[in-house]
């Protein structure tokens, strides 16, 4: 909540700890409560659960605080006449028990591309509208290495639910499959929506690409190199977006060994193969002609540093690109996880307004 989690550990701990807050607030009551009955230690205990209250209390502060202008500054960049049909409040302290999901669909798995020996599949959430509607194609995170299209569904339900569809792909991981191969995967599922895009009811003048920490980098990377005019924008959380900087810096090989990580993706390290750090590097590729983008991170993110997300913000600006950065000061990596806890309300929020302000 006030640092980076120190071990992978630790680092769970903290994505249940800011992203369940009540659990741990109402707990810590409780025990609050039966300290009255004690007969030891009363004000020790009394003491301690009171400061417990107040950092488990923290991430729910934090979320009203950033929520209050958010709703103004996102209309700004990115303005949208289609508000009837959404969150109406950046964060909401009840919505964090009965939900921001109105119900869970059941996706259907489809085949977009094979091989000899592999196939990769999508996970289709269909808007169950007649009308053909904007597709939001969601890229899974997992350190290229794993992870599949059924992480973290709650979010392509909640897009469903509001009028989208919503594909979630596999792609090709790592060490196996080396980079470009999942950028080639996303251009091959694009193809396949756009090529079935009659049966699904699919607007391909529409696309969203969404990615989550590696598939953030994916996402990106497809984004600004496909120069595809269909793609109205992308969505990247807590991804790592640039390779080089981040192959010089170290991490905490006790969160996650980076080192190991990319040179599982690119093939080595970065002074034996620079030129895969570079082409894998999606501030390398931010011009003018670049897609309105949305940047969502963790301040205290222990596995991909807070400061990637910051250089992407600067060369958009730099480069005059419509872009809008949602930092969250108590979130870490994962920090969509429940979505609806304080980051995930959060990040709902930012995310449906921005496709509706990028659809067209």
């Amino acid at each position: 909540m006030l640092f980076r989690a120190p071990t992978n550990f630790f680092w769970r701990v903290a994505v249940a700890v800011t992203e369940f807050p009540w659990i741990f607030i109402f707990s810590t009551l409780l025990l609050l409560v039966s300290c009255f009955w004690a007969d030891k230690y009363k004000m020790l205990a009394l003491v301690i659960g009171g400061i417990a209250m107040i950092l488990f209390s923290w991430p729910i502060l934090k979320a009203f605080q950033r929520g209050a202008n958010l709703s103004a500054s996102l209309s700004t960049i990115f303005p949208s006449s289609e508000k009837s049909n959404q969150l109406k409040n950046p964060f909401s302290f009840f919505k964090m028990f009965s939900g921001i999901v109105p119900e869970n669909i059941n996706p259907e798995k489809l085949i977009y591309k094979q091989f000899s020996r592999k196939e990769l599949a999508l996970d289709f959430y269909s808007s169950n509208e007649k009308k053909k509607k904007p597709c939001v194609i969601v890229i899974h995170g997992g350190s290229w290495s794993e992870g599949d299209r059924k992480q973290l569904p709650d979010l392509n339900s909640y897009l469903a639910s509001k009028g989208y569809c919503v594909a979630a792909l596999d792609y090709r991981l790592a060490p196996e499959f080396k980079s470009p191969a999942p950028v080639e995967d996303t251009k091959d599922a694009i193809h396949y929506l756009t090529e079935n895009s009659e049966k699904l009811n699919i607007d391909t003048n529409n696309f969203i690409l969404l990615g989550r920490s590696a598939g953030g980098q994916i996402a990106l990377v497809a984004a600004y190199t496909f120069h595809d005019a269909r793609i109205k924008g992308v969505i990247s959380f807590y991804a790592p977006a640039d390779m080089v900087w981040g192959a010089k810096i170290k991490g905490n090989p006790l969160v996650l060994n980076t080192e190991k990580v990319f040179a599982d993706y690119l093939g080595g390290n970065f002074s034996q193969v620079p030129e895969k750090y570079h082409e894998s590097s999606s501030c390398d590729y931010v011009n003018a002609n670049s897609p309105p983008t949305l940047l969502i991170h963790g301040e205290i993110d222990a596995m991909v540093a807070f400061h990637h997300s910051e250089l992407l913000k600067a060369k958009l600006d730099e480069n005059h690109v419509k872009n809008y950065f949602l930092n969250l000061p108590a979130a870490t990596h994962g920090c969509d996880y429940n979505i609806s806890g304080p980051s995930g309300q959060l990040s709902t929020f930012a995310v449906e307004r921005f496709i509706a302000g990028v659809v067209r």
